[in-house]
């Protein structure tokens, strides 16, 4: 009777806590469940607004992070009566099968009190769901160094972004849209790509993953897990490169790399020489040691910190790139140790102790070194400006260096004269005229006589730098004021790049947003002339940077017949090729944006030699 009467006692236990499990436990699971399903959409939605807000609408920024905040909040609480709920009914649950069977029903209240223990373990438990974790393992066991979502830009012509499930694992970086489907593979091998900020897209946060073949663009939820990301991706690379293992197949494509790595030790002892110009020890702008970016447009080396403000003035003010990341080509090597820190703060920083301003020091609050900054860049507060007179001595001086430079060179062996040719400007006398020589294929120097100009100004003073290939004058010049597609009207209509008088004054004016295609009175831009004079080197130049070889003068003849006419093997190859590839892009359409390998090989190979053995290249 009592087995009865217990039999009779469970099957009413059990009876009771099912009904009461299907009719209250259950249906508040379904609550709660609707609930968090809500939740986690509005979530969604705020991140992507987010991370939508310009960077230029600050009201849109504040308001779509303090939706994101109480949007996190709910979404926390929300999740925590979700995991209490999950756990009372997994709870109820085992209760029901624990109390299921006659053989439990002696030990009901110890199941009921272990269930109760865990339950309430559970619940002092953390479900603040804190943001993701900045961490990164590079040793880790599981192989994933770093995982978490992020915005990846799409590669469609939309440019559509979307939010997946990224990951740095077995050396390669991959993402899944759902984490049941297979990872996609972004980057195969993290050793060839490198990771980069981007601060000129509209959306805030943004970094890149460049690959020899691809890049991907990807937007982090905030600046910490930005630079996590970065460092994360910096030091699997890094340890990718220590892990190499000594096997035959690894031994072999280190054989076959010695020759990128004698470039990229070349390339190490360039920046060696980059570092020891007077001042780039530190950082430009406020003197904080080893800087590892550099602004090419000014050719000075700078901070982090100071670089993220540099970039934030846009391209035409600072054009900023890493010292350690990206490449250099010879031509902005030479730039770079052409310029400097010394030379470039004596410009920027002449009246700065006068005006009493303090210089940023290492560790200053970011608005204080940006507001320097801004002073010295942009308002060019603290640089001194040259009386009427002075420029007038700058001029005349630069003319006379003009005229000792012209006269030092030697006659070349006489070639067929090429049509035309340019006389070009290099002294100033002391009654006010200018003379230079031109030196013609045949070998003999003639003198052309300018008359003294009407009016001096910085654009003057940056035409006649740029014949005498003196950087820091170029830089002053623009530092006061000249415009660098000046016109000078008394000569031809020619402007600084037509007169520049190498291939690093060259490289500094483009790099400063100079006209490749700006034309002289006689129809002929800085390809014509560099062809005229057989400056192998400045076409080279010019076309990588876009100039038009097709463009005729008023003689109906383009760079291409010049050369061809002057018997210039170098510079007809390279404009043939030029051509050659231009129209391999055209017929290709976007599937071949880059050209031809074998017309960059060439152009890098001339490039090179220009750079190193300029004397090689030159015919005239």
């Amino acid at each position: 009777l009592c087995s009865q009467i217990l039999f009779d006692q469970a099957q009413r236990s059990i009876k009771s806590q099912l009904q009461t499990f299907v009719k209250e436990d259950l249906r508040r699971f379904k609550e709660t469940k609707k609930q968090f399903d809500k939740v986690s959409e509005e979530k969604e939605a705020a991140l992507s607004r987010n991370a939508q807000a310009p960077r230029n609408k600050q009201h849109e920024v504040e308001e779509a992070a303090s939706i994101l905040t109480a949007t996190r909040k709910c979404f926390r609480h929300i999740v925590l009566d979700y995991v209490l709920q999950v756990a009372a009914t997994a709870g109820a649950n085992g209760q029901r099968w624990g109390r299921g069977s006659l053989l439990l029903l002696c030990r009901h209240w110890c199941v009921f009190w272990s269930t109760y223990q865990a339950c309430a373990l559970l619940c002092s438990q953390d479900y603040s769901n804190d943001d993701t974790k900045l961490e990164y393992n590079v040793d880790a066991d599981s192989g994933i160094v770093m995982e978490g979502y992020l915005f990846k830009r799409a590669s469609n012509a939309f440019k559509t972004w979307n939010r997946r499930w990224f990951s740095i694992q077995n050396n390669q970086l991959v993402y899944q849209k759902k984490f049941k489907d297979n990872p996609t593979v972004v980057v195969e091998d993290l050793r060839l790509c490198t990771v980069k900020h981007c601060e000129d897209i509209e959306r805030r946060f943004c970094f890149e993953v460049v690959s020899p073949t691809k890049s991907c663009m990807m937007q982090a939820d905030s600046e910490k897990l930005r630079q996590a990301w970065i460092r994360a991706v910096q030091n699997s690379i890094a340890t990718a490169f220590r892990d190499r293992s000594d096997d035959s197949e690894v031994t072999s494509v280190h054989s076959m790399s010695l020759p990128l790595e004698m470039n990229e030790r070349k390339f190490k002892g360039a920046l060696q020489k980059v570092m020891a110009i007077a001042g780039n020890s530190t950082c430009c702008d406020c003197d904080q040691l080893e800087p590892k970016w550099a602004s090419i447009n000014l050719g000075i080396t700078l901070c982090i910190q100071c670089s993220g403000i540099h970039r934030s003035l846009g391209v035409h003010f600072s054009k900023v790139r890493s010292l350690t990341l990206d490449t250099w080509e010879p031509e902005l090597l030479k730039l770079m140790c052409e310029l400097g820190n010394g030379v470039i703060n004596q410009i920027y920083e002449a009246r700065r102790e006068e005006l009493g301003a303090r210089k940023p020091q290492p560790g200053d609050p970011r608005q204080e070194v940006e507001a320097y900054i801004r002073a010295k860049y942009v308002d060019r507060r603290f640089i001194r400006r040259p009386s009427d007179e002075e420029l007038k001595l700058k001029v005349v001086t630069l003319c006379k260096q003009g005229k000792r430079l012209s006269f030092s060179s030697e006659p070349q062996p006489p070639r067929a004269p090429p049509p035309t040719p340019k006389a070009r400007p290099a002294s100033g006398t002391s009654g006010g005229c200018c003379l230079t020589e031109h030196q013609p294929a045949s070998g003999s120097k003639e003198q052309v006589m300018f008359s003294e100009p009407k009016h001096y100004c910085p654009g003057l003073q940056l035409y006649w730098a740029a014949f005498t290939r003196s950087l820091p004058n170029m830089a002053e010049a623009l530092a006061h004021g000249a415009q660098v597609n000046w016109i000078n009207t008394e000569e031809e209509k020619r402007t600084p790049l037509i007169m520049a008088g190498s291939l690093v004054t060259c490289e500094f004016l483009l790099q400063n947003s100079a006209s490749v295609n700006q034309q002289d009175s006689q129809g002929r831009g800085p390809l014509h002339h560099a062809t005229i004079l057989g400056h192998t080197g400045q076409v080279c130049l010019f076309l990588k940077r876009g100039a038009n070889q097709n463009a005729s003068d008023i003689e109906d003849k383009t760079p291409l017949s010049i050369a061809v006419e002057a018997v210039n093997a170098d510079i007809v190859t390279l404009l043939r090729l030029a051509k050659m590839n231009e129209e391999m892009r055209e017929s290709e359409g976007p599937y071949n944006a880059t050209g031809d390998e074998t017309y960059q090989d060439i152009f890098q190979d001339f490039t090179q030699m220009a750079s190193e053995d300029p004397d090689k290249l030159n015919r005239f």
